[in-house]
């Protein structure tokens, strides 16, 4: 039987983020992210009672078997996907727990993340890393380097300083300061609607990219920036934790499937990462873990291998 358990102290975020760039390394512990003065407990996912799916273990790569371990690199610095406990290091989120599950199903002792910078992810699969579970939009670039596993589908929200006082309009963000996180879909699309204003005549937007998303908050909140560019499940998790001083503006755009990013040389992997998550789907356990972080209507009810290709 599969049941929520107290997994840590979490500090109460205006530390979100989709990820960044350098060596895979481990998260410093900065006091400022882990705000252990304002902290909650998150109940996380007990992933002992999930059993092996023998057929889907003997999908995986003798290697990966051997070792006993599933490694994942993620940003943690990107809640509620990915982010870190109240020890300003521990990995926590869904999909650090997705990764869990995963491992389990496959037979394997553990699932375990490693912090790294966001554009550094991809590189490393298949050396350092065996998949990257953080927070990947699917789109035709990443799918030309890697192979990617289809399980959630996000879009991209606004968050604006409480009370909208710079008056941002997200049917109209020309001529505005928009904060994003370096290498994400919102950096590009961000980008993207900064030329077609230029291109109707208006005033471009000042797109500023930060490694960490939460430098962008500290920026809204601070007054610099009129809004902040994110996953629809970050910003939605941020104004939670910070209702006072954010709220979202306009509705949820760009929706988009997610994935789990895999070496394109390593198909046995991918297609045990690909079953084994199914397997999560059909049994509801995806759902269960996503629910914990308030995210289980993006859940997917079909995974798919490199989707759309």
């Amino acid at each position: 039987m599969k049941k929520p358990v107290a997994l840590a102290a979490i500090a109460a975020l205006a530390t979100l983020s989709l990820a960044a760039c350098s060596d895979p390394e481990p998260a410093p512990q900065n006091a400022d992210d882990t705000n252990a003065s304002n902290e909650e407990v998150v109940a996380g996912y007990d992933t002992s009672g999930i059993e092996t799916v023998e057929e889907i273990a003997n999908l995986v790569p003798q290697e990966v078997k051997d070792r006993g371990v599933l490694r994942n690199g993620a940003s943690t610095d990107y809640a509620p996907a990915e982010f870190r406990a109240a020890d300003g290091h521990t990995p926590v989120g869904y999909d650090i727990e997705i990764v869990k599950a995963l491992a389990k199903v496959m037979g394997l002792e553990e699932g375990e993340t490693q912090h790294a910078e966001f554009p550094t992810i991809i590189p490393s699969l298949g050396s350092k890393f065996d998949i990257g579970a953080s927070s990947f939009t699917i789109t035709a670039e990443r799918l030309d380097q890697v192979n990617m596993v289809s399980y959630v589908e996000v879009g991209s929200s606004y968050a604006v300083k409480k009370g909208n006082p710079n008056e941002f309009n997200p049917d109209d963000p020309c001529g505005t300061t928009i904060g994003v996180q370096t290498g994400t879909y919102q950096h590009d699309y961000a980008n993207e609607l900064s030329e077609k204003c230029v291109a109707d005549g208006k005033e471009k937007i000042t797109v500023m990219p930060h490694d960490l998303n939460t430098d962008s908050v500290t920026k809204l909140i601070g007054g610099q920036y009129d809004a902040v560019l994110s996953d629809s499940t970050v910003t939605g998790y941020a104004i939670s934790k910070k209702s006072d001083e954010l709220e979202q503006a306009g509705d949820v755009i760009e929706s988009e499937p997610q994935g789990i990013a895999i070496n394109k040389a390593d198909t046995e992997l991918t297609e045990a990462v690909h079953k084994a998550m199914q397997y999560l789907m059909d049994e509801g356990i995806l759902k269960e873990i996503l629910a914990i972080y308030g995210a289980d209507s993006a859940a997917l009810s079909t995974s798919e291998v490199n989707p759309g290709q």
